[in-house]
């Protein structure tokens, strides 16, 4: 019998992923964590990026997150996204449209800009073309 851990992932908008996992992975802010079932408990912030849960049987679904709170129990984890999706509907031009913004922000030495705000979106931009990445070398 493989033994599992429930993973529940939530953003402000709605629940995202309830469910049995033989491991999930997340982008925790000093580091990716691997936690498997009976893990010691912990809270960690999230960075921008893809959250990987393994279900029983080895398939695996993705992620992205733009950060929130990572909570391990050794037979719940919680993520607690301040927004999050799956990886699959992540729109990619869109993305791109966000990463050329950010970057253009960043480079214009002309405009007034809020930098720690820039570098924020052009991060989270990052996060989902990567998730993107991920996904379409599974496939």
């Amino acid at each position: 019998m493989t033994m599992t851990v429930h993973i529940d992932i939530v953003s402000a908008e709605a629940d995202i992923f309830s469910g049995l996992a033989e491991v999930v992975f997340a982008p925790a802010q000093d580091g990716d964590v691997g936690i498997l079932p009976r893990h010691a408990p912990f809270l960690s912030p999230l960075k921008p990026g893809e959250v990987v849960v393994r279900k029983p049987g080895g398939a695996e679904e993705s992620f992205y997150v733009s950060g929130g709170i990572l909570e391990v129990q050794p037979h719940v984890v919680t993520v607690l996204a301040d927004t999050a999706q799956r990886a699959k509907d992540i729109d990619e031009a869109a993305a791109l449209e966000a990463r050329q913004r950010a970057e253009k922000l960043l480079t214009d030495q002309q405009t007034d800009i809020d930098y720690a705000k820039a570098q924020a979106e052009l991060a989270q931009a990052m996060a989902q073309l990567k998730a993107i990445q991920k996904l379409r070398k599974k496939k």
